[in-house]
Order: C-alpha cells, then sequence, then structure tokens
C-alpha cells in the first residue's frame, strides 16, 4: 500500500488539473461567481489535507517511539472551513457559498475516489 505522502502527491497533482478547470471556467464562463466558490473551497480542502497528512505523520512517529499521542487537527482545520465560508459571506457578491462548500470537499472526494480505484486495480 502507498504512504499516505505519495498518496497526498498524487491528490496534489489532479487538484492543480481540477483549479485549472476552475480558473479557465471563472474566465470563460458567465458563473464567474460559482467557480470563484470552487476556487476558495478547494484550496482550503487542499490546506485541510495538507494539515491531515502532516498531523498524520506526527501521530504515526508518536505511536512508534511510544510517546503521548497528540491531537490529529481537527479543530485547525474546522477552523479553516469557517474561514472559508466566512470568505464566501464577506464577499458573497464574488463567491458563491454552496460552490465554497462543495469545493471544501472536493480533496476528500478524490482521496475516496482514488483508493476504491487502487484497491479495485490491486486486488
Amino acid at each position: 500500500m502507498d504512504g499516505l505522502r505519495e498518496i497526498y502527491t498524487r491528490l496534489k497533482r489532479m487538484i492543480y488539473f481540477i483549479l485549472a478547470a476552475f480558473v479557465i471556467g471563472w474566465g470563460f464562463t458567465p458563473y464567474q461567481e460559482v467557480f470563484a466558490g470552487l476556487l476558495i473551497g478547494t484550496l482550503f480542502g487542499i490546506y485541510n489535507m495538507w494539515i491531515l497528512v502532516r498531523r498524520m505523520e506526527k501521530f504515526d512517529r508518536a505511536v512508534a517511539e511510544g510517546s503521548k499521542v497528540r491531537s490529529l487537527g481537527t479543530a485547525l482545520r474546522f477552523a479553516s472551513g469557517v474561514a472559508a465560508v466566512a470568505m464566501a459571506l464577506l464577499f458573497a457578491e464574488h463567491i458563491h457559498l454552496v460552490s465554497t462548500v462543495i469545493g471544501l470537499m472536493i480533496p476528500y472526494v478524490l482521496l475516496l475516489a482514488e483508493r476504491i480505484v487502487y484497491h479495485v486495480k490491486h486486488h
């Protein structure tokens, strides 16, 4: 099975393509607010994924060393999601709220899909 860092690197590469598609959609369609929300949400979502990967690596080291296990950064990731939504509310005329929330979930949906494809291929 792939390590968490390799999975994150693959997801990041996929998300860069998705972000490029959102930028094209923002620039060339009349749905600029929707694509702006998707962009903001996806950027905050990849930040949340980065926090999760970093904390999981620290968690693994702590378990291996037998030291006390710390939090996985749930509060920080939650605060990041709140910040994305607050930004969408603050700039409501430019950023669509629902698409921001959808964008926050894109990295997790990609992670789920990537793991399903991995297990179908290898089992």
